[in-house]
Parts: structure tokens; C-alpha cells; sequence
């Protein structure tokens, strides 16, 4: 692709006049397979387009990683990538050449695509209609962007994913940590996972593993030092566009503090001072305290709060609101609701500051350290389109500042810094600043922890659920340790909760109910631990009120509100509180301790932009399933004693959960749409495991990965499994998948444990007994690991078959944990999992997509 054709498809995908000459060099770099560590790039200048970049660069080099996972801070409010990367994959038809290599590079694609849905770009963002999708991951070879913040990016990476079940970390450990390129954005932000990518990089490149990750820092205010990082050259500076925004005008204006007590009045007094001119008005503060109490100031109806303490659903909505709107750039609004008219105000805490392209007329803020009021800056007159922009920094008088405080002692050095600009707030000015001066104004660099082969080995055993001595949580990894930034704690409300009580908790144990139906992005809201025991405390909720706390490894302790409290704040940090709705305490999306009110909104996730096709969704009874669903486990029966009572109870009693066939959480091990027989679902995923390490160009594991998904299920062909699925027609017609009507019995007996013992027949498995040594280790470590077990082991309970020898069993269940030590040795950890979950993959596809069903002879 040469320079023309090169600016022709970037404008087409992105939507603009052109690229910039930075884009081009940043092309041909990627195409020579030279990926720059970092890449410093000033604001407003489409650092994101690093996307359609690399989209350009692979449809010409399939030698680049095949998924770009854009990682941003964990402060992000909107997640305005994805609108981004939603337009480049709708236009994607506009530039066929591109799309035609693209698709193939996949190893499933429709016969005659449809130009209205079918593309070769899968998509899986932070929240929002691809929220959590596995569209990304069913197709391991189809390209892919994947955006998330630091906590649900890292914590994947380090096989211990925020939400994620046991079962499916290790897919989105591989699938993150090979063959795929990590662009973190706003790296200077984030310093801890900054460290710990790079640390990864190098473990990956000393263990040699299959097809590593790589790395790219993406900031304006790099804190790091090294070889100089890709940025603007002289040829940038010379277009008209990009002067205009780096020298944008932006006149600054530093005003002291007359009351630190009224320092909020003072701020909603400047931001009053534009109540006439019909502009839009962004404020900043530190503490969602002081949003509080500018707001209350404000005319009603005239602003928005945006803050990081609102709950994931509230904050989706956020940004289709009319104010909102004013503040975006015409490409990113929503054509269905129009801006509104007038002087509007958006008050912010530094949720505001990252992830979000917006661009206001003028800007009223108090003072922080230099990266956030870099950052604040350059979410004004973002574009350059005005001559008139204010910024108004209300700082503390020098006798207020407190020497003795970190933050503080930062804060001085920044307002020295602002001192030196003259009163230009353009990124030019900022720029001219001397680098090792912005620095030292920086937010300290949190203490750093190391992580070492030790902890890596630790974190990749994620069949031991139980909290293991040597495998800490890997939270303080992410994000360092900071004395000035108090713990976290979420909250959520679950209906489950409040009728799960009881002996009914034995019979269904909290951490199984949110490992089928995990905690997703839009039901939790975040903020500090002291803040949410605060309010918790003063709930009108009866202290008997029963409450579920999610700890880091996914671990649940029911406990009361009462218990709660008197446990102190230390019970929930950095912890989830799971609240049943009749608690009350959500209002307007808030945290709030006088609310009585609050609902679950689990079942809020969509498929679709318009919001009506559930992702998955719980039903009472007999209520009516939306089609395409599937069971995702046996029936809840809160009323068990029901039918023995004289007199039968009245109300619901079966509570039925169900997900899409495709795009939900679970893997379909059981439960389709239909039956299926087992022949069908084999053949389907020896069909599709043959088409994704095809286009992998796997050599000499092709035959290893055909043989293990002929035997992958050999274990279901038993009595005990096939009762499991209700199939009362076995021996005659044996099932892979039960349909909606499967059996209500539990699954004790794991088939891919059976599928162990009978892959050593030859009559059962043809072609295994020629593989070498090694190959027959991997067939086997696949086999086992196709639903999360084997690494390393069977728990006792699993590892055991009811229709074989008990000594055969024992026997394989030794060999499962020392064949998981030498193959990850020799593939590496993550390289390991990337290939285990090729066959997940492959598995996942058919039983989301049957060939056929069963149409008779299954009662």
C-alpha cells in the first residue's frame, strides 16, 4: 500500500479529510514489523487512530498480532474507543481491498457476507452493546480490538479476570497475552501496569513463548525514560491542522484561593460568570464532595455530573444525554438526541480527564498535579476552533499548601510550572515546559511491586480456586501501592441475594450463582471503601438484611448488613458488596444512604444498540424465554418443600436462567437451543479447530489439534452424563448438548476427564498412538482443559470415572499436573493458554452454532 493509497483508506475508515503525516511513518513502522515501545503524541491529535493503523498495516502483514487490546485508565467515565472503533468496522465495506484481506485472515466467514452486519473486525469493549462479548475470542484468528480498562485488561492477563469465571481465565489470559499488540493509553497515568506489561514482555520473550505480546506506551506526558519515543516530526508541524490545535488558544488565568473552605463556591462562581454566553462550560475538581456543592449552585436542568462513583448502566446513558452531547465533537454525537441549546455545564472529578474526546468552549477547575491538568487542558477547545477559550485554575494561596504532603508538595511545583506559561494554555505551551520540571510535578509514582516467575507460575493455576499462600491478589500489581489514594470498594444489587438464604445456600453457593451469571461493568458502581461503609452504615435497611461480599479471588462470604458494619470499612476494601435490591441505597445512579429504593439490573445486557435483545436474562416460572436463549443450569427451586407442604404455597417458585446461544458467558458444555447429537457436535468441532489452526499456520500441532478435537468428548458417551443431559433414549441415541429440557441432576463426573482415560484406546481415538511423545501431552493437556479443569489438576471430587477402572483413573489424574508443568515450560505460560484455548474456541463456535439438531428419538 503506497502513500496515496494508504491516506485513501485511513480517511475512508476514519471518517476524516486525511491522515496526518505521523500516521503514515507510524504505518510503515508497523509494516516493517518495527512496533514502537511508546509513542508520544500531544492531545487532540487522534492518538486513538493507532487502531486503524495497525488494521491498515495487518491487511498487508498477517505477520502482525492479530488482536490490538487498547487498554485505558481505570478513571474513564465513557469509553468513547468504542464509538471509534464502531465506525472503522461499519466502513470497513468502503475499502473492499482492506476487507477482502482482512476476511482472509479468518477462519469462519459466510458464504456471501451481509454488508450490513458481516465483518472481518471483531470488537469487544469496555461497556455498551460489545460489552464482555466473546465475538472476539470465538474466532482466534480473526482480527480483533478488544478495549478495557487496566483492572479488567490486567487482571485477564494475570489469569485472574474481574468477572470471569475459572473456567474461562485461561482463554483470556492466551488470548490477551499472545498474538496481540497492548496499546496503553495514557501509560504515564498508570506507571504500576505500565512496569508490569513490560515485565510480561520480558518473561514471554525469556520463556520463548508461542507468539508473544507486544507493547506500546501511548501518551502525551511520558514519565518514562529510554530510547526516544515515536512522535511528530518537522512534517507535522507543518499542517495547517495540527498547528491549529497544538497552538490553540487557551488563555489562562490563576486566581488564588480567598477561602479554602469555600474553594467549591468560588469555582461555581467563575463557571456563573459564562451563564449568558450560550457556551459550554467544563469544570474540574478533585473530591466528589466539591461536585456536590458546585452543583447545587448551578441552574437546575443546565448541567451534568460526571464522576467515576456512578454505576456502569447510569454512566452508558450518560453520554446520549443532551448536555453531554454539546460537549462531544459533531462525528462522535448521537443522531438521536440533539445538543442542547444554551449555556450548559459539565462538572467533573477526574473521571473526566481520560478516555473521553470532548471538547468544551471554556473551562473553570481547582489545581492538581501537572498530568491532570494537562490532561484537564486539553479537554478545551480541543480542536482549536475558537480564539476566545478561558481557563480559570483556582489554587490555593501559598500559605495553604502543606509541605509536608505528597500530593501537595506536587501540587506547588505544578502551579509554579502554570506560573511559567504566561497565561497560554495551548499544548505548545505546555510542551515548552522543561520535561524533568513536569515530572517532578507529576503524581508520585506509586511503590511498584515486582512480579517474578513465582508469581506468574501462582496465578496460572486457576483450577485452585481457594485462595493459595504465595499468590496474592492482583490488584496492588495493577496499580501499584499509594498511600494518598485510599481503597476502592464496589457495590451491586442482586435479587439473588436476598432469596438465596438459608439452607438454599448450600444447595446453591453463591460463588457458583455469579460464576454462570457474572457481574458485569453496568450493575457496579465504584468509590472510595471509607465513603460506601459510610453510607451502608446509615442504610434504612434492617440489620438482618443479607448481604453477599465478593472478595478478589471470586470467593463469596454471606454475612448481614448488621455484621457488615461492625466488621469495619477494612471488610470491604477492595471487595464488592452485593446488596439485595429491597436494601435501597441507589439513587440517580449514586451511592445514597437515604434512598430506599435500588434494582437489579443484570439482566440489562444487550445485544444490540437499541437495547432489545438480552445477552442473558432470568426468568420466574412459567415467564415467557426470548427466543435464541439457552439454559445456563439446572432450575433454582427457592421453595424445595413446597410440594410436601398441606397446603400448596402461592407464588413463584423456578427461577430459569438463560443466555444467548452465542455472545453470552457460559460455554455451552451442556445446554443449546436443541439437542445435539454427539456425532454432530464432534464432526462440527473438528470442522471448525481445522479451520482456525489452518489459519494460524500451527505445522506440526495441525495433527495434534485434529485428534484432540475428535477425542475432546469421548467422556460424554457414559450413562451417568447422558442422564446428566435427561437423554432417556441412550444407549440407542447418545447427545453432546441436551437442549432446553435438560436433566436437573448436578454434573459430579467431569467428561473431559473420561475423555483422558479413552483417548489411550486406540479403538476410540485413531491416531493417537502414532503422535510422538510430546504431541500425545499436548492432545491430552487440550482435552483436559477444554472447560478450565487440568490446570493443574482434577479436584479429588472431579477426578474419577464411574464406567472405568478406578486404577486407570488414578493413574490419569497423577499425569494431569506434571503434563501441565512440562508443557507450559515449553510453550510458556501464556503461550500455553493461547493454544489449550484453540480448541475452547473451536468448541464454543459449535455448540453456539449446531449444524444440526436432534429432531426425533430424544424424549
Amino acid at each position: 500500500m503506497n502513500k496515496n493509497e494508504f491516506a485513501t483508506a485511513f480517511a475512508t475508515l476514519a471518517g476524516t479529510p486525511g491522515p496526518f503525516p505521523w500516521q503514515w511513518e507510524l504505518y510503515k513502522r508497523f509494516v516493517a514489523g518495527d512496533i514502537p515501545a511508546s509513542c508520544n503524541l500531544p492531545t487532540g491529535l487522534g492518538k486513538t487512530s493507532v487502531i486503524h493503523v495497525w488494521l491498515l498495516a495487518l491487511s498487508v502483514n498477517n505477520k502482525l498480532p492479530r488482536r490490538l487490546v487498547y487498554v485505558v485508565n481505570r478513571r474513564t467515565v465513557v469509553d468513547q474507543t468504542t464509538n471509534e472503533v464502531e465506525n472503522l468496522r461499519e466502513r470497513l465495506p468502503d475499502v473492499p481491498e482492506v476487507e477482502a484481506a482482512l476476511w482472509a485472515l479468518c477462519s469462519t466467514r459466510p458464504e456471501k457476507p451481509d454488508p450490513k452486519k458481516d465483518r472481518p473486525l471483531a470488537i469487544s469493549t469496555l461497556r455498551g452493546q460489545f460489552a464482555d462479548n466473546r465475538e472476539w475470542s470465538a474466532d482466534p484468528s480473526r482480527p480483533a480490538v478488544i478495549c478495557g480498562t487496566v483492572d479488567m485488561i490486567g487482571s485477564r492477563l494475570l489469569f485472574s479476570g474481574y468477572g470471569c469465571g475459572f473456567k474461562t481465565r485461561p482463554l483470556h489470559a492466551g488470548f490477551l497475552g499472545q498474538d496481540a499488540l497492548i496499546v496503553h493509553d495514557e501509560a504515564h497515568l498508570e506507571p504500576a501496569f505500565q512496569e508490569l506489561l513490560v515485565e510480561i514482555e520480558k518473561e514471554q520473550q525469556r520463556c520463548k513463548d508461542f507468539r508473544p505480546l507486544r507493547v506500546v506506551e501511548l501518551t502525551a506526558t511520558s514519565r518514562a525514560d529510554g530510547p526516544p519515543p515515536f512522535t511528530l516530526s518537522d512534517e507535522d508541524y507543518k499542517d495547517e491542522t495540527v498547528q491549529r490545535r497544538v497552538g490553540a488558544k487557551k488563555a489562562l488565568h490563576l486566581q488564588p484561593n480567598k477561602d479554602e473552605k469555600k474553594l467549591a463556591d468560588e469555582i461555581a462562581d467563575l463557571a456563573l460568570k459564562h451563564k449568558e454566553s450560550g457556551s459550554a462550560i467544563l469544570v474540574f475538581v478533585r473530591k466528589v464532595d466539591d461536585v456536590d456543592k458546585v452543583t447545587k449552585k448551578l441552574p437546575k436542568g443546565l448541567f451534568e455530573q460526571l464522576t467515576g462513583t456512578l454505576r456502569g448502566l447510569e454512566r452508558d446513558d450518560l453520554v446520549k444525554k443532551p448536555i453531554f452531547q454539546r460537549f462531544l465533537p459533531p462525528s462522535n454525537r448521537n443522531t438521536t438526541a440533539a445538543p442542547q441549546p444554551g449555556t450548559v455545564y459539565l462538572v467533573c472529578t477526574s473521571a473526566g480527564e481520560v478516555g473521553v474526546n470532548i471538547s468544551a468552549d471554556h473551562l473553570v477547575c481547582d489545581l492538581s498535579t501537572f498530568e491532570s491538568m494537562a490532561q484537564r487542558f486539553g479537554r478545551v477547545n480541543r480542536f482549536g476552533e475558537r480564539t476566545d477559550t478561558e481557563i480559570h485554575v483556582v489554587h490555593p494561596r501559598e500559605a495553604d499548601f502543606d509541605g509536608e504532603n505528597t500530593i501537595d508538595v506536587r501540587r506547588m511545583r505544578t502551579l509554579t510550572l502554570l506560573l511559567q506559561l504566561n497565561g497560554q494554555g495551548s499544548p505548545a505551551a505546555l510542551g515548552m515546559l522543561d520535561p524533568k520540571a513536569r515530572q517532578e510535578a507529576f503524581a508520585p509514582t506509586p511503590t511498584i511491586l515486582p512480579v517474578s516467575d513465582i508469581l506468574f507460575d501462582a496465578w496460572a493455576l486457576t483450577t485452585i480456586r481457594a485462595k493459595l499462600p504465595g499468590r496474592p491478589p492482583v490488584e496492588p500489581y495493577l496499580h501499584g501501592l499509594a498511600e494518598w489514594q485510599p481503597p476502592e470498594a464496589h457495590v451491586a444489587w442482586r435479587e439473588e441475594v436476598g432469596c438465596i438464604t438459608g439452607a438454599l445456600l448450600t444447595q446453591y453457593p453463591p460463588q457458583d450463582l455469579l460464576e454462570d451469571y457474572p457481574l458485569k461493568p453496568h450493575e457496579l458502581l465504584r468509590d472510595n471503601s471509607g465513603r460506601v461503609f459510610d453510607r451502608l452504615k446509615k442504610l434504612k435497611a434492617d440489620a438482618g438484611t443479607p448481604v453477599w461480599v465478593v472478595d478478589d479471588d471470586d470467593s463469596v462470604r454471606v454475612t448481614t448488613l448488621g455484621e457488615l458494619i461492625d466488621a469495619g470499612k477494612e471488610a470491604i476494601e477492595r471487595r464488592t458488596v452485593l446488596l439485595p435490591p429491597g436494601a435501597g441505597g441507589l439513587a440517580n445512579g449514586m451511592l445514597d444512604a437515604t434512598s430506599t429504593s435500588a434494582d437489579d439490573v443484570a439482566d440489562r445486557w444487550f445485544a444490540d444498540e437499541l437495547r432489545t435483545r438480552h445477552r442473558r436474562i432470568r426468568v420466574w416460572d412459567d415467564d415467557t424465554v426470548p427466543s435464541g436463549m439457552r439454559r445456563i443450569r439446572k432450575a433454582i427451586d427457592i421453595k424445595p418443600d413446597a410440594e410436601e407442604a398441606e397446603e400448596e404455597e402461592t407464588g413463584t417458585r423456578f427461577w430459569y436462567w438463560f443466555e444467548l446461544s452465542s455472545g453470552g458467558d457460559g460455554d455451552g458444555s451442556k445446554n443449546t437451543t436443541g439437542a445435539v447429537l454427539w456425532q454432530v457436535h464432534t464432526d462440527d468441532v473438528v470442522k471448525n479447530t481445522a479451520a482456525i489452526v489452518e489459519k494460524l499456520g500451527l505445522g506440526d500441532l495441525v495433527k495434534a489439534f485434529e485428534i484432540a478435537a475428535k477425542c475432546h468428548d469421548l467422556g460424554k458417551r457414559r450413562k451417568v452424563f447422558q442422564t446428566v443431559l435427561g437423554n432417556r433414549a441412550y444407549p440407542a441415541v447418545t447427545l453432546a448438548k441436551s437442549g432446553q429440557k435438560g436433566g436437573r441432576i448436578a454434573e459430579t463426573y467431569r467428561h473431559e476427564f473420561g475423555s483422558l482415560i479413552d483417548t489411550a484406546n486406540p479403538d476410540l481415538a485413531p491416531g493417537f498412538a502414532g503422535l510422538s511423545e510430546d504431541l500425545k501431552a499436548f492432545v491430552l493437556h487440550v482435552i483436559a482443559t477444554h472447560h478450565g479443569r487440568g490446570r493443574p489438576h482434577f479436584p479429588e471430587p472431579e477426578a474419577f470415572d464411574p464406567e472405568r477402572p478406578d486404577a486407570d483413573a488414578k493413574t490419569v489424574a497423577r499425569e494431569v499436573p506434571r503434563r501441565f508443568a512440562q508443557l507450559q515450560r515449553k510453550y510458556g505460560r501464556w503461550g500455553l493458554a493461547y493454544l489449550e484455548s484453540l480448541l475452547r474456541a473451536a468448541d464454543y463456535a459449535a455448540s453456539a452454532k449446531p449444524s444440526a439438531f436432534v429432531t426425533e428419538g430424544v424424549k
